[in-house]
């Protein structure tokens, strides 16, 4: 996992980092290095009002394929607890996460870090990012897309209702 954080103090807060399993291309284990200075367009995760508070931003860098690593970056920002925020990562079933699952956030500091994820198959999944803060949690759903996905399907049927007033939609058997 590579971290950057906005101010030139190191970041040492690692400590609680749990390795995970490492698949065969990614490297020998998680390192901490700045990353580049170049930013792509990150996506904005949408923040509830009742969550914890953590802005997060992502990206999905280049085109995911099976078997082979992907990296995400993620940048956190907002955390206003001066005992700082909580971040855990956990990856559905089928997409591999390498590194670290959990890390601190320092209070009043913007924080990136990457993460590697391999996907085990076409189709999209998802890499989840939970965040705490003053004892509130919030989640965050990365979808990580290996080639081809279906658009999802529309109803084709009517809306209608039974006798007992329930509302049904009747489709036809093809």
């Amino acid at each position: 996992m590579n971290i950057r954080r906005s101010s030139s103090v190191t970041f040492l807060a690692l400590a609680l980092a749990i390795p995970l399993a490492a698949s065969a291309d990614a490297p020998a284990g998680p390192g901490i290095a700045k990353t580049s200075s170049r930013q792509a367009t990150m996506t904005q995760a949408a923040k509830k009002p009742n969550g914890s508070g953590v802005d997060v931003q992502y990206t999905v860098d280049g085109s995911p394929q099976v078997g082979r690593n992907t990296t995400v970056t993620i940048r956190f920002d907002g955390v206003v607890d001066p005992a700082g925020a909580g971040v855990r990562l956990s990856a559905d079933p089928g997409l591999t996460l390498t590194g670290s699952a959990e890390l601190r956030l320092p209070a009043g500091e913007a924080t990136t870090i990457t993460v590697q994820v391999a996907p085990g198959a076409e189709g999209i999944s998802y890499l989840n990012v939970f965040t705490t803060q003053n004892g509130l949690t919030s989640a965050t759903s990365i979808p990580v897309r290996v080639g081809k996905v279906a658009p999802t399907m529309r109803s084709s049927g009517d809306l209608k209702k039974t006798p007992a007033g329930e509302p049904v939609i009747s489709m036809p058997v093809r």
